[in-house]
């Protein structure tokens, strides 16, 4: 299994990256583990922490701050698969945790923008924008997403969404019971990244996931 890594996509250290087997130490001073050139950035700015049972951050009282997913934190947070991390809104790193399972030589240079929606088949788990859905969908709702995720940017018919979900029992299934189905998948989505629609609706065919930088 490999090891997380941080991945520098936005700032001076853009395309570096880092393997998290203990501590990395973030900051301007030539002695930090990570070095970004760069006067808003403090001498000692944040500290990541492989603790063995997960991979934490913490802001070492930085004068312009430490943020995940847009986020400013204050105490210690755990980072989930594809957190991005800003370190003074100067340099910007993403998150990739032992199980990720796209390989690293696989990640195209946009790497901050790659992860609007992302899908785990193998542990069930979906982030939208870097944030994992939780409590996770149901299995109908993850089943319907799932199919739409395979087949990214291309349309799915209703039939075979339908069939997806509830698989032989599809005689009782009506119109209503897939759209509340839908509808309760959007509002999901929608919590998290409320001014973009993931699942869109092509009348007469299908419906289309549409999964791009925005």
């Amino acid at each position: 299994m490999e090891d997380p890594v941080l991945i520098a996509n936005e700032g001076p250290l853009n395309g570096q990256q880092w393997v998290i087997k203990g501590q990395l130490l973030i900051g301007r001073d030539g002695n930090c583990d990570i070095v970004i050139p760069d006067r808003q950035v403090s001498r000692q700015h944040a500290r990541v922490t492989n603790t063995g049972k997960g991979i934490t951050l913490e802001d070492l009282g930085s004068k312009n701050g430490t943020f995940v997913n847009n986020q400013p934190i204050s105490a210690e947070v755990k980072l989930v698969e594809a957190d991005e991390i800003q370190i003074a809104l100067t340099q910007t790193f993403l998150f990739l945790s032992s199980d990720a399972t796209l390989p690293l030589s696989d990640l195209p240079p946009e790497l901050g923008q790659m992860f609007n929606l992302r899908l785990e088949s193998a542990s069930r788990r979906v982030w939208v924008r870097g944030v994992e859905l939780d409590p996770p969908l149901s299995a109908q709702q993850f089943n319907l997403l799932a199919l739409l995720y395979k087949n990214s940017g291309e349309v799915v018919s209703r039939e075979a969404l339908i069939e997806a979900v509830w698989e032989e029992d599809t005689h009782w299934v009506t119109e209503q019971a897939f759209d509340a189905l839908l509808r309760r998948l959007r509002d999901r989505i929608n919590q998290i990244d409320p001014d973009y629609d993931y699942i869109v609706t092509v009348r007469g065919h299908g419906l289309r996931l549409q999964n791009e930088p925005h």
